[in-house]
């Protein structure tokens, strides 16, 4: 597909997002949905939680404290927002701020889902726990997993994650922000690394060769089948 078209189905994304009301508690609260923003032909693409209060306001991702974070990690390595990507599992700002609902993020993963296949980012840093458990699919937290990449396939894309921690949780923590900068700087050798190669999947197993036909009958003459 070449990226006019993508573009363009990225918009028609965008629109049918913006009327989406599939979580009904979220649709009935929200001031704006949050779809994300950026390049949309980015190598590079961030996948946060969901969008706080300033997010819901203006109806762009990582606006607050934790976009400001994230824009100087950006920075230091030589980046700058319009050159990437960034989006959240959530489109929609739960109520209060709380925690994702497991439905909400099903609801809400197909549209992400169609994000990373349309723009094609080589690497994908997920931010914090929900959007690291929901790409890896795999219960495993942040804490475990961050700054160790590893090639997935979302939908009909494959690319590099790599796990970050959360610039909000690093606001406060001055231990989290030490660790989230040293993973930040492996990001530009992660980047010039080769086009992740497509995950073949392994060959269904043969199911054993039945019987032979007489020794079925048997069987089944035994358990009254005939």
């Amino acid at each position: 597909m070449s990226a006019t078209a993508r573009r363009e189905e990225l918009k028609e994304l965008l629109i049918a997002a913006r009327q989406c009301t599939r979580c009904h508690e979220l649709a009935a609260t929200r001031s704006s949905v949050v779809f994300g923003a950026g390049n949309a032909d980015a190598e590079l693409m961030f996948v946060g939680e969901a969008p706080g209060a300033n997010e819901d306001i203006q109806g762009l991702p990582f606006v607050g404290a934790a976009g400001k974070l994230l824009e100087q990690l950006l920075a230091d390595i030589g980046l700058s927002r319009s050159e990437v990507f960034i989006a959240n599992v959530l489109k929609c700002r739960p109520p209060g701020n709380r925690d994702p609902q497991p439905a909400e993020i099903e609801s809400c993963k197909p549209y992400l889902v169609r994000q990373i296949e349309l723009i094609e980012p080589r690497v994908i840093c997920t931010l914090g726990n929900f959007a690291t458990k929901l790409l890896r699919g795999d219960p495993a937290g942040i804490t475990r997993v961050h700054g160790e990449p590893e090639v997935r396939t979302i939908g009909s894309h494959t690319f590099r994650l790599y796990p970050l921690f959360h610039p909000a949780a690093a606001l406060y923590t001055p231990s989290t922000l030490e660790t989230l900068r040293a993973d930040f700087v492996r990001l530009p050798a992660i980047l010039a690394l080769p086009p992740a190669p497509p995950i073949v999947p392994e060959p269904p197993v043969d199911p054993e060769p039945a019987g032979p036909p007489v020794e079925l009958d048997r069987q089944a003459e035994q358990l009254g089948l005939f």
